[in-house]
């Protein structure tokens, strides 16, 4: 049965310390129940006299790039403090105002680098070696079980979708990231009985949705590859019930599902569909598209997907298809974008992350495959 490091806090609160204790955290932050860690903590006796939201808010209510302006709980009556758009000075000068000991952090990933979480996580981290505060992440798992897939961030392409150099689809834990991120500092509540199977954790856990556009496994899993397609003028699928499994446009036509069934991918099937967004790109514009429909959760390559999709879309409409600025930031460099504009086939940039981070920093069974 898996128990997450919230579940283990809530057991055994003396593992956090004492002193005055803020939370980072969200609506994923529940336990096996489905009841919110922050009442729950206090319940147990911890000395929780603050929580810190991300991206979307502590509540969940705030579409990508925005969030909550809500500064108290009502649940518990502690102050929030919002820590989205702040880093460097901004984020040190909030976490002084919060009067906090140390931090726990504990919020749900998807396991794709672009997804912002983590880099709250990161920013946070760093705040607290800054002004010496403890951090202490409470782990969850890895919805995407153990595979790393596609590029590391290259320098020069540091954003708040990808702050240090790891892969697009990482296979770490949140636990695992902050080791790597700072192993001489940062503390780790593990889970027990977790493993890298890519599924495991869903016999043990309810699947809360982690963002308003994340609202199945399914869509966690396609996301390190078509969460790519945000970069392009091409809807990925926001303002829909199916986001990043549905890609469309206005220029899309009947040639595009039969060329995509014909490059065989592993673990995925293609259906033509049409949709009518009702906020993001195309908002209101019906749009010709297709759905993936992942068919085999273990060879599904989410990352070689999306390669194989641009590079299709490439070729049946080069005259249509168009790249915004977050390509680059989303993809980790200017290679995947310089690459189809160049008439090169992109899965060339699809090599073995390798062993990109220190072994020792691992904290459950199965490893990390690329």
């Amino acid at each position: 049965m898996v128990r997450t490091g919230a579940e283990r806090l809530v057991e055994e609160p003396g593992l956090a310390g004492a002193g005055r204790l803020g939370l980072i955290t969200n609506f994923t932050g529940v336990l096996r129940d489905l009841r919110p860690t922050p009442p729950a903590f206090l319940t147990a006796g911890l000395r929780l006299t603050a929580l810190f939201g991300p991206e979307h808010g502590l509540n969940g209510t705030a579409q990508a790039g925005e969030s909550e302006s809500a500064t108290s709980d009502p649940a518990t009556g502690l102050p929030v403090f919002d820590t989205y758009r702040r880093q460097g000075a901004a984020l040190d000068a909030l976490i002084e105002e919060s009067d906090v000991d140390a931090l726990l952090f504990d919020i749900q990933d998807v396991g794709a680098r672009f997804y912002t979480y983590i880099w709250t996580m990161y920013d946070c981290l760093q705040t607290a070696v800054r002004t010496g505060r403890r951090f202490i992440v409470l782990d969850r798992p890895n919805p995407l079980g153990g595979t790393a897939e596609g590029p590391l961030l290259q320098p020069g392409f540091e954003s708040f979708v990808g702050r240090a150099p790891i892969p697009l689809r990482h296979g770490l834990t949140v636990g695992e990231l902050a080791r790597h991120f700072a192993p001489e500092t940062v503390e780790v509540i593990p889970m027990t009985g977790w493993t890298r199977d890519l599924d495991g954790w869903t016999r043990d856990l309810a699947w809360v949705p982690p963002s308003p556009n994340m609202p199945t496994p399914d869509t966690a899993l396609v996301y390190p590859g078509m969460g790519l397609f945000e970069g392009t003028n091409l809807s990925e699928g926001r303002g829909t019930t199916r986001p990043f499994e549905t890609i469309g446009a206005p220029f899309l036509d009947s040639r595009l599902v039969p060329a995509l069934r014909e490059q065989e991918l592993p673990g995925v099937a293609f259906r033509s569909t049409s949709f009518q967004p009702v906020f993001s790109k195309y908002a209101g514009q019906v749009l010709s598209g297709v759905q993936l429909h992942v068919i085999d959760r273990q060879a599904f390559e989410p990352v070689r997907t999306a390669l194989t999709i641009l590079k299709t879309l490439r070729d049946l409409y080069p005259d249509e298809l168009a790249f915004r600025p977050e390509l680059d930031r989303l993809w980790g460099s200017d290679s995947l974008r310089k690459a189809l504009i160049a008439g090169d086939d992109p899965l060339q940039l699809l090599t073995d992350p390798g062993q990109w981070f220190d072994p020792d920093i691992l904290l459950y069974e199965g490893g990390v495959t690329a």
